[in-house]
């Protein structure tokens, strides 16, 4: 190739460079990797309100332009999700146990937990009773949702965090006013007994209360209260049960794909960033129970206090809890069985 030759050749090859160089966007060298938040079903607002702040926050501090995606539905389907490949940066549970059973197909550290404060839980809930306006069944405590004609709704404690939750707080309440197993187990089989419809997920529950009109107390966390009602309307009256559990809301990176992805360092910030005050205002707001004093103060008025107990005090934990009653064969299958006969 003579020297002419090769002058021509860099000449279109600089022109071709530059021609695809003014088809990027501009900062494009500045983006970060996209983000996927695999959470669990309604926590869908507070984190499309929660992305906003974080990719504010991550380009001033940066300069970088971050993409963040959300994927949502049952915790435990979430769970079954990311283990069967969904490329999760972030998982933002209902429970532990649904990223301990990430965590023990070996994509997170066992040790997640430990990685932020609060046992990596930034915010928290309770399982709390939703009725019709002006709650015609006189609905108080778990033990009205035993009665006879008293339909509930719940979702399906095998497949969702908020149904499990539902199930162990009907359980627990028993036990925390010194009741025995056997008391607790007739009561939960009875309540269970009243579920017409078993749905997937807690948004799903919700669809089935509020617009198909279906049932007289929806079992729900409180946090979702407040979307029932902007959704709905103000047809509702919102019951605090005399005890309940209290439902923490965990939070994990998936080791595994942020570093086959490259993605760590983002990952981290977008999870460290759930304790800052700018985020704990976003939860409270979205009437989640947060971790800052300050912020914790402000809201105080909205979040009644309520005697709660923890899975881990009545069942030992998470895990327990789990082979007990949901796995298959378990108390919950024995008393649906039960229950339905």
């Amino acid at each position: 190739m003579n020297h002419t030759t090769r002058r021509h050749l860099l000449r279109h090859a600089a022109a071709a460079l530059t021609a695809v160089a003014g088809l990027m966007p501009a900062g494009a060298a500045l983006a970060a990797p996209p983000l996927l938040n695999v959470s669990y079903d309604v926590s869908r607002e507070f984190y499309k309100d929660y992305n906003k702040a974080f990719a504010a926050h991550w380009k001033k501090t940066t300069g970088e332009d971050i993409v963040l995606n959300q994927s949502h539905g049952g915790s435990s389907k979430q769970a079954r999700g990311v283990i069967e490949g969904l490329e999760a940066d972030v998982i933002t549970m209902n429970q532990a146990l649904d990223i301990d059973v990430v965590a023990d197909k070996g994509l997170i550290a066992a040790d997640w937990a430990r990685r932020l404060p609060n046992n990596a839980a930034p915010t928290s809930s309770l399982t709390i009773f939703l009725v019709r306006k002006g709650n015609p069944k006189g609905v108080k405590d778990w033990a009205d949702l035993a009665r006879p004609g008293t339909s509930v709704i719940i979702p399906n404690p095998k497949v969702t965090g908020n149904g499990r939750y539902g199930y162990l707080a009907a359980w627990g309440s028993v036990i925390k006013a010194g009741g025995t197993p056997a008391q607790a187990r007739d009561l939960t089989q009875k309540i269970f007994a009243n579920v017409p419809v078993f749905d997937g997920g807690g948004r799903a529950a919700t669809t089935t209360f509020a617009q198909r009109n279906m049932g007289d107390v929806l079992v729900t966390f409180e946090s979702e209260v407040q979307s029932i009602v902007e959704e709905f309307g103000k047809n509702f009256d919102m019951v605090y049960p005399k005890s309940t559990v209290l439902a923490e809301n965990p939070v994990a990176v998936v080791d595994k794909v942020v570093d086959r992805k490259g993605s760590r360092k983002q990952a981290e910030a977008y999870l460290k960033y759930l304790w800052s005050e700018d985020a704990q205002e976003i939860a409270a707001k979205h009437n989640l129970r947060v971790r800052d004093p300050k912020v914790t103060a402000k809201y105080a008025k909205d979040f009644p206090t309520v005697p709660t107990f923890t899975v881990d005090e009545i069942f030992g934990s998470w895990k327990k809890a789990q082979a007990e009653h949901f796995n298959d064969g378990g108390v919950y299958d024995q008393i649906l069985g039960a229950g339905r006969k």
